[in-house]
């Protein structure tokens, strides 16, 4: 298992309350202009869950979204429902939704999917990858390696998600890429919180193997590569659940 460069352990400040502390984002810090209202605090609220503005089991509701965001209810209440219906949010009873909590049966079964899933999404993406492509994933790959350096835990998830994006992009498997992309969602928040608390220093991944695997043609090669890096950054998440079970 190839460890990344030795960094700082740093840990996350405290997450801002999403519904009382935070102040309102003006612009979402999103581009594309032109998007409807209603799109535009979508994306925004599924980047604050995919990695972790969000904690898992935090509450979030039309109010505090509204404040935070500095838009209208009915964009909000929009997103919700979406995110809900993708299982990022769950409505618990009497109207209160929060970011899922995950359990280790949870994790089992977000492995089995993602090491099917992801597999064959990469053995497809080896047989359509340009040199471009492959140098554009190792520069992706490059840009990860040095928030680990830095112990930038925010750029550490956004830079993985988006290696593991373009990765998807490439197999031209549009199904496939939604399923993998949905699947981010579960754990997102789970891993975010799992970095926060043990620092960037212990990260360790399989991007250059898989890319190495690529560049020569061998998707079977490419398909186990990304299976070894699932495996790692879930065992991270399996092992803090664990640690953090009341029967531990």
């Amino acid at each position: 298992m190839r460890k990344k460069h030795e960094a700082g352990n740093r840990t996350m400040a405290a997450v801002n309350d999403a519904n009382t502390q935070a102040s309102p984002q003006k612009g979402l810090r999103l581009g594309g202009a032109g998007l409807p209202a209603h799109e535009m605090v979508y994306r925004r609220l599924r980047e604050m869950i995919l990695f972790g503005d969000l904690t898992p089991g935090q509450a979030v509701t039309i109010q505090g979204l509204t404040a935070r965001l500095g838009v209208g209810m009915t964009p909000v209440r929009e997103a919700i429902r979406r995110l809900v219906a993708a299982g990022a949010l769950e409505s618990t009873g009497n109207r209160r939704v929060s970011v899922p909590r995950l359990t280790t049966e949870n994790v089992q079964e977000l492995i089995f999917a993602r090491l099917a899933i992801e597999a064959q999404l990469i053995r497809l993406a080896t047989a359509h990858v340009t040199p471009d492509d492959l140098q554009r994933l190792a520069d992706m790959d490059a840009a990860l390696d040095r928030a680990i350096q830095d112990g930038d835990v925010g750029g550490y998830l956004r830079h993985n998600y988006s290696f593991h994006e373009a990765l998807y992009d490439l197999a031209e498997a549009p199904i496939l890429r939604d399923l993998a992309l949905g699947l981010w969602l579960r754990f997102g928040p789970s891993l975010r919180v799992v970095c926060g608390r043990f620092g960037t220093s212990n990260l360790s991944d399989q991007h250059k193997e898989t890319l190495d695997a690529m560049a020569g043609g061998n998707g079977e090669a490419a398909a186990l590569a990304i299976q070894q890096d699932v495996l790692q950054g879930m065992d991270q998440i399996a092992k803090s659940l664990r640690a953090n079970s009341p029967s531990a």
